[in-house]
């Protein structure tokens, strides 16, 4: 059985910053999506061991940076800049083999969830 488990969430003021990390019982490949109510699971990031290649939303490119260390199957979210739009529970996803780049952002092709973090960011 895979266990994911993401942690760092929190209530922040615009501006500020947080780091998530998530955290696999195995080696994997990892990706950030969120889900903010009433709104379907988006895609956030992807880290791409294969190619050492990072990929990002349009609405947190600039802001978020993934890492990682695949050796130890851990990757952070450092997520800087924070605004109100980011308040969503945040869910790290796995699975064993690499996405090509077209399928990266549909949360189906991932089988592996962590139970989420919320984020809130508010003044």
């Amino acid at each position: 059985q895979v266990q994911v488990t993401e942690s760092g969430g929190g209530m922040v003021r615009p501006g500020d910053s947080l780091r998530l990390s998530c955290r696999t019982s195995g080696r994997m490949y990892m990706a950030w999506f969120r889900q903010a109510p009433g709104k379907e699971r988006e895609f956030v990031s992807y880290i791409d061991w294969s190619q050492n290649r990072r990929h990002y939303s349009d609405s947190v490119k600039g802001r978020f940076t993934i890492s990682g260390d695949n050796a130890k199957s851990t990757i952070f979210l450092q997520m800087n800049s924070l605004e109100p739009e980011d308040t969503a529970v945040y869910y790290c996803a796995a699975r064993e083999n690499r996405l090509v780049v077209s399928g990266i952002r549909a949360p189906e092709k991932w089988p592996y969830w962590g139970q989420g973090t919320q984020v809130t960011v508010s003044s």
